[in-house]
């Protein structure tokens, strides 16, 4: 028998407001029928319904994952991937469950999220980067639900975002090069049109023009973070009479696509030209030869987003957007002079 909050209630001839102010730790309710209903409760072995928890306490410790966007990553992403079970094991450590919402139906203008948070009672949500944001999104991001980006800028009153300073990544690479006496470096990068591209982009041509390196229109190309487009564009940069020393690929999969390019040409990676890319996915160590690259703190990322968006929901602190340092580590695809 399934028995409800009403029923105990009955047992104990109170009423069910009173049950949920005992089993929520309400005062103002006296020591006998605190007891009795406690003894009602043990003696039925009652199980308050999910649903019964989360409009007595207004709180569900549920958390709402989103992947943004009518372009957006999945769970295969190494980077995301790695980011996300971060946050996954740091909220669950604050007593927080995971409900992944689909937006498979978005562009049939059905169910937006807002609407679903609302009917699920969810606490925040994390929301992941994507292309093409949805104007869904937006909506959440200025409710009343808090909520924290993943690369992805939310300003609204009651939400903030963490991402890599991606500023400084093209900064360190360009600074390693010249360090090592490599000038001529040839750069593919992500989507013009997306905000974490944009800025890498920038701060890539920044660094090369603080020292001084020359900047050849004919190796700078654009992918959209993934394998093959990384391949694509190193099989254009071959194609030019001269070769760069160097190739900076703004994600590990762009580089990795890159890599097998140049082995499909001949080139040996590093003596005949060196490779850098970005992210520190797990496949960069497993490599031939391993990746160079720009470590992003998965992990930090992922921990940070747990305890800001649990500080939102709780109201302890007003949370701004944080950014996290990024790490050269250094592989066999470059080389140290």
């Amino acid at each position: 028998m399934n028995l409800t909050i009403k029923d105990i209630a009955k047992m104990a001839g109170v009423s069910p407001a009173t049950v949920s102010k005992i089993m929520n730790n309400y005062g103002g309710i006296s020591e006998a029928t605190r007891q009795k209903v406690y003894k009602i409760i043990e003696d039925t072995k009652y199980q308050p319904t999910f649903s019964a928890k989360s409009l007595a306490t207004k709180k569900s410790n549920l958390i709402g994952l989103i992947y943004a966007g009518k372009i957006n990553v999945d769970f295969k992403h190494p980077f995301f991937n790695e980011v996300v079970n971060a946050f996954k094991k740091a909220v669950g450590a604050l007593g927080y469950d995971l409900l992944l919402f689909s937006n498979e139906k978005f562009y049939q203008g059905e169910s937006k999220y807002l609407e679903r948070c609302k009917h699920f009672h969810v606490d925040g949500c994390l929301i992941v980067a994507g292309d093409e944001i949805e104007e869904a999104v937006c909506e959440i991001a200025e409710s009343e639900i808090p909520c924290i980006g993943i690369d992805l800028k939310l300003e609204g009153p009651n939400s903030s975002y963490i991402m890599t300073d991606n500023a400084k990544i093209g900064m360190k690479v360009v600074e390693n090069f010249y360090l090592n006496k490599v000038k001529k470096v040839a750069y593919i990068g992500g989507k013009q049109d997306s905000l974490i591209s944009s800025i890498r982009n920038e701060g890539f041509m920044d660094a090369m023009k603080q020292f001084g390196l020359p900047l050849n229109e004919k190796w700078i190309h654009y992918g959209d973070f993934f394998e093959e487009s990384g391949y694509h564009a190193m099989k254009k940069i071959l194609q030019d009479d001269e070769w760069p020393e160097a190739v900076f690929a703004a994600s590990d999969m762009m580089a990795l696509g890159a890599l097998k390019a140049m082995k499909e040409h001949g080139v040996t990676v590093p003596e005949d030209i060196q490779l850098i890319g970005c992210d520190d996915i797990e496949s960069c160590r497993y490599s031939d030869p391993p990746l160079t690259t720009v470590k992003q703190d998965k992990h930090k990322l992922g921990k940070l987003a747990a305890y800001m968006l649990d500080d939102l929901i709780r109201g302890n602190v007003e949370i701004h957007p944080v950014k996290v340092d990024p790490e050269l580590v250094i592989r066999s695809s470059s080389i140290e002079r």
